[in-house]
């Protein structure tokens, strides 16, 4: 058994409480399954062979008191099974999705959104349906073939050995076949990971589907996806239905000799009608359980697939890790430094997106990075809260390398804004309060204030408690933004990473924007990654990246006198801007 195997064992171990009533209440299912069998020899030989009338009265009180106890112990099977199948489903989600947020963004990288979710859902309720139904079955299945075993060696030994002789055979497919199950259900799942991948991209991306008429291009690929995953699970549906077929055949020739042999016995006076009948239902009540075990080695086999699968995540080592005795960084404003800085993604093989970075930014200094898209402009600044860690150099804060200092503490000291304003489904006090969720309602206000949303706040419906939809859909793209700034100066971190805040935004909005950025930039060490370089004058002082990097710095009236890559840039950037202006789109 694999050491991940064990760690579900271990997950059920610590529910052993309801796992030993449900034990309890498969014992008594299986009681009262081999105490009916029993009782169909005084059925038919005391009541309608030897016509005793006190039996007659007594039996149907038996069976009531016999079906009741049954119940009893079914519900509490059911009941206890389900809530220690469900507790280590909650478990596992909790796990999963606990590591998948402690894991860095290569991860995320390398792994589609889909993919993920199909983890946590699909992969999971297999395990859920191992651990409840296929564990409550083995035991409840376990139990009656234990206690019919006994019955039926109980009514006629010699016979009993013929038949449980076929049973040997019958277990044949169910291990056969299992690891065929296995095999096709992590591919069927992979495939549905693929397919919610699919979903989660081309429905975050409708409206680019219909602007460039690709529905029957979607549609065609959706179905080429949907009939793979058609075909494995076809495959897994072929090979759990062989299993039981198979054994049907087995049970079919024993319960066939158990006939011959049994009414021959009665013929010759050697067992009574009742004995025989009892034998034989206790037989027939002893071949369904053995068949139902193939269903049940099915479900495991789909479970510990789906197991290896979520414990390949759970698994996954974080090439971000906290030091072993963090340094503090003392509050206030800081100074930050690239010291022979490379950096690259992937494994030794692939090219350096960033090399030989030396550079010193001073505590408060405003410095704009610009650059051809793809120089290494956003791996530059990604450094700097160690969502990467430098492939050699070294990355400091007031002279202490970073990676010497945790996690947690290191990201406390810096506040992001993206070129995407990234907002969650939820009020809009709670998403400027999302990095500061202790916040006094009266700071929240007074961030809007400086990031000049209040005004627009203060016309919702709700005001500050007014849901903004899935990623803010029902603001603006310069009303996003801001709330984005809001939440940054609530954060009030000594830091600030500017990535292109202001590139996606109309000129009106990149006016107001701009003016809230400004109140965001004071007295904070601020990186500005700027699309358009009209924007950067106040810089005091702008590097230009090119390949990887830097090739100049300077202030912008400097840099424009050199003629050199910034001045460039700024040309070609304006003789857009005047190419646009005389020949408007709208």
């Amino acid at each position: 058994m694999k050491e991940r195997h064990r760690r579900i064992l271990t997950l059920v171990r610590e529910n052993r409480f309801r796992l030993y009533l449900s034990i309890v209440s498969s014992i008594l299912v299986a009681a009262t399954t081999g105490a009916t069998a029993l009782l169909i020899k005084n059925v038919i030989d005391d009541i309608f062979i030897a016509k005793d009338a006190a039996m007659l009265w007594k039996l149907p009180f038996v069976v009531i008191s016999l079906f009741l106890i049954r119940g009893a112990g079914l519900y509490g099977q059911e009941y206890f099974m389900s809530y220690v199948g469900l507790n280590i489903i909650k478990s596992l989600r909790d796990s999963l999705y606990n590591r998948i947020q402690d894991l860095p963004l290569s991860f995320f990288h390398r792994m589609k959104t889909g993919v993920l979710m199909s983890r946590i859902t699909n992969d999971v309720a297999l395990i859920r349906s191992m651990v409840s139904d296929a564990v409550k079955a083995a035991f409840r299945d376990f139990f009656t073939i234990v206690g019919l075993t006994i019955v039926i060696f109980y009514r006629d030994w010699k016979l009993a050995l013929m038949a449980i002789i076929i049973l040997p055979a019958a277990f044949f497919p169910v291990f056969e076949f299992g690891r065929r199950v296995r095999r096709f259900t992590t591919r069927s799942q992979e495939a549905m990971a693929e397919l919610f991948s699919f979903l989660h991209e081309t429905f975050a991306g409708s409206k680019i589907v219909k602007a460039f008429g690709m529905e029957s291009h979607e549609k065609n690929r959706f179905s080429q996806k949907n009939r793979g995953l058609f075909d494995y699970e076809i495959k897994a549906v072929i090979a759990k239905a062989l299993s039981p077929a198979i054994m049907e055949l087995l049970a079919g020739v024993g319960v066939a000799f158990i006939i011959w042999y049994g009414g021959k016995s009665v013929f010759e006076g050697t067992s009574t009608l009742g004995t025989f009948s009892s034998f034989i239902g206790a037989v027939l009540m002893l071949y369904d359980p053995v068949k139902k075990i193939s269903r049940v080695n099915n479900a495991i086999q789909e479970g510990l697939a789906a197991a290896d699968r979520i414990f390949d995540i759970l698994e996954t080592e974080s090439d971000i890790r906290d030091p072993d005795r963090p340094l503090k960084i003392a509050p206030g404003s800081h100074s930050v430094a690239f010291k022979d800085v490379f950096f690259k993604y992937g494994g030794d093989d692939d090219a350096p997106i960033l090399k030989n970075i030396n550079l010193e930014v001073a505590a408060g200094e405003i410095l704009a990075i610009v650059g051809m898209s793809g120089g290494g402009k956003t791996s530059l600044v990604n450094l700097i809260p160690r969502f990467f860690d430098v492939s050699s150099g070294a990355v400091l804060i007031d002279g202490i390398d970073i990676r010497n200092v945790s996690i947690a503490a290191l990201r406390s000291q810096i506040a992001v804004v993206t070129q995407e304003p990234i907002l969650f489904n939820d009020t809009v006090l709670n998403n400027i309060a999302y990095g500061n969720p202790k916040a006094a309602a009266d700071a929240v206000e007074n961030a809007a204030r400086a990031a000049y949303a209040y005004d627009f706040i203060q016309n919702f419906p709700h005001k500050f408690d007014t849901a903004i939809g899935e990623l803010g859909g029902r603001l603006s793209g310069g009303e996003k933004q801001r709330i984005c700034i809001a939440r940054a100066l609530l954060k009030d971190a000594p830091i600030l990473i500017l990535d292109e805040a202001t590139s996606s935004l109309d000129a009106e909005s990149e006016k107001l924007v701009q003016k809230a950025l400004e109140n965001l930039m004071k007295g904070r060490t601020t990186f500005v990654i700027a699309h358009r370089l009209s924007t950067i004058a106040y810089a005091h002082r702008i590097i230009v990246i090119s390949d990887g990097r830097i090739v100049e710095e300077g202030r912008h009236d400097e840099l424009m006198i050199r003629r050199g890559e910034y001045y460039k840039l700024y040309q070609m950037q304006f003789a857009n801007e005047i190419q646009a202006e005389l020949h408007p789109t709208g």
